[in-house]
């Protein structure tokens, strides 16, 4: 694990659906410490829960600040996101270059979220290190807070030690005795019915069939199956499924 996890802090947050979805959000990548900073409807607030689709864990210990300052005391280091500078002169970095440099950095980092309609105030950004920047469309650039808060999130999530989709494993590709079968009886089920001609072409038109019957890495089964269709259509079984 990273020497670092970085807490979210939420400054002034509107909506409690908002808070809730930025739990889920964390919680998808690894994250438990939410901080609100003046919550405009007050702690706890009932529309969270449902919102955070089972993150209960991050809502129950959510701590609450009346300041940015109170809230990021104990941070060492302090990122601010926003979509522009405010007016404050940083270092401006991506959500993947804010995550390298997290993992680099000891001591409590707290990443700083403004409000929903109208970001993070100047006096906010004045307390943090650096600045977190999206790209987006400059044509639309409107993302919700809960959306900020995944992308961040899941960028610092990279190599973490998170659970990841089940590997399946896949069968080994069959040997090529049973693909040549499967070529030879799809050729000759195919010669039956006049597909090779002209008589010229044969050759080409042969080489190129077998260019794309080689191409996937057909397995026994696939092999198996596939030959099961061939003979079907071959030797139709009219009354298979009637009673």
């Amino acid at each position: 694990m990273s020497k670092a996890v970085p807490a979210i802090i939420l400054v002034r947050p509107q909506l409690g659906e908002n808070i809730g979805k930025a739990a889920r959000a964390m919680l998808n990548f690894g994250l438990d410490d939410l901080r609100l900073v003046a919550p405009r409807d007050g702690w706890p607030n009932p529309s969270a829960g449902p919102a955070a689709s089972g993150a209960d864990r991050v809502l129950q210990q959510t701590r609450v600040f009346p300041t940015v300052a109170e809230a990021v005391a104990d941070c060492a280091h302090v990122y601010a996101t926003t979509v522009r500078k405010r007016g404050v002169t940083k270092p401006v970095m991506t959500p993947e270059q804010a995550a390298q440099t997290i993992h680099e950095q000891e001591g409590g980092v707290g990443i700083l979220f403004g409000p929903e309609r109208a970001g993070l105030e100047t006096d906010d950004v004045a307390l943090a290190r650096a600045i977190i920047t999206v790209p987006v469309n400059p044509e639309f650039s409107s993302l919700n807070l809960a959306q900020a808060v995944i992308l961040v999130a899941y960028e610092w999530s990279k190599g973490q030690t998170l659970a990841q989709p089940t590997k399946v494993d896949m069968e080994p590709p069959a040997p090529q005795e049973e693909l040549e079968a499967m070529i030879g009886h799809l050729e000759n089920m195919l010669d039956k019915n006049g597909y090779f001609f002209p008589i010229p072409r044969i050759p080409t038109i042969k080489r190129t069939l077998r260019t794309l019957l080689t191409k996937p890495s057909w397995n026994s089964m696939e092999i198996r199956t596939l030959r099961g269709v061939l003979s079907t259509l071959e030797k139709p079984r009219h009354n298979a499924h009637k009673g």
